[in-house]
């Protein structure tokens, strides 16, 4: 089964990309719940997991929220609709949550619930209780706070990257060069249509020249869909570079340096010099002065894409990383 958006050469134009901290932030949520598999996250999961675990216990909501996950079926949108703008501060996000009608929390929350295990009574009660956005909210401010914001400045540098690249890859290209490995579920056909994959009835929406929003996530929770009436329409993905290798092959560091051994790893996916410094923890310069070297070796190059200039490897320095992949 798939739902199917149709789309017209207007809605390039409308399109857009945004980077949401409340989604990455319901998002972690999934892997610290061991709803989803961290993917290259373990070493931060492991860090936050006492924050997490004491989370669980001073926020009512969390197990609340926890309890709705399902996976390829629909989950409430009202906890984490898509953003406003393209970089809407969380601040401005959380407060849309908190002025849902409950009225429609409660719809959201009962349409969720449709062909899951029914949860205990005590649960149900809280979840079509007067007060279900407070404590959804409450949890998720909580959640930003101790866990998502200290590690923001690395997930925002991978998210607007991604976002870099893409976006002009649909403005140069269209929409098959946007789509292109944004996720197996998803598929371009040239007659118009933006296929996705679903375990739900088949459905077929039309864009009409409103665009389509595209939602990148740092965390590796696949690809969710917002294609409600009151929302603009959405689909969230995993961005490009989440997975890059954190480990170098033997030697390299010693041959070229321990911080453009880095650089060369993080450049597994294109980014900008300012997203190379959030990315490393550098200075601008020290990340500039690392880049001309690299470049001078034949290792890394620059393509413009707009203002920006995006750095990525050349043959050459995808060989020196992954030896064993060089032909």
């Amino acid at each position: 089964m798939v739902f199917r958006i149709e789309v017209t050469p207007q809605d390039i134009m409308a399109s857009r990309f945004a980077i949401s901290p409340l989604i990455v932030t319901k998002h972690a949520l999934w892997i610290l719940s061991g709803r989803r598999e961290v993917g290259p996250w373990r070493a931060w999961v492991d860090r936050v997991r006492e924050p997490y675990e004491r989370l669980l216990v001073t926020q009512p909501g969390l197990a609340l929220m926890v309890a709705l996950f399902r996976e390829r079926a629909y989950n409430a949108d009202f906890p984490a609709p898509p953003p406003t703008g393209v970089n809407t501060p969380f601040e401005a996000e959380i407060a849309v949550v908190r002025a849902t009608p409950v009225a429609r929390a409660h719809a959201e929350i009962a349409r969720n619930l449709e062909g899951m295990p029914r949860p205990p009574r005590h649960v149900v009660d809280l979840l079509f209780s007067p007060g279900v956005v407070r404590l959804f909210a409450d949890a998720l401010q909580a959640t930003w706070d101790e866990i998502v914001a200290p590690a923001w400045p690395r997930f925002h540098a991978i998210m607007e990257r991604d976002v870099i690249q893409r976006s002009g890859r649909l403005a140069t290209y269209g929409w098959a060069a946007a789509l292109d490995d944004l996720s197996p579920r998803v598929r371009w056909h040239p007659d118009g249509v933006i296929e996705v994959l679903s375990e739900s009835a088949d459905e077929s929406y039309r864009l009409d020249g409103r665009g389509l929003l595209f939602i990148p996530s740092v965390i590796p929770v696949g690809v969710g869909s917002y294609l409600e009436t009151h929302w603009p329409y959405a689909i969230s993905y995993p961005a490009r570079g989440t997975g890059i290798p954190p480990e170098a092959p033997d030697g390299l560091a010693g041959l070229i340096g321990g911080t453009r051994t880095r650089v060369l790893l993080e450049l597994a996916a294109p980014a900008t010099t300012t997203a190379l410094v959030a990315l490393l923890g550098l200075s601008l310069g020290t990340v500039g002065g690392h880049i001309a070297a690299l470049r001078r070796a034949g290792l890394v190059t620059g393509s413009r894409t707009g203002r920006r200039v995006l750095y990525h490897r050349t043959a050459l320095g995808d060989a020196l990383v992954n030896p064993g992949q060089a032909t």
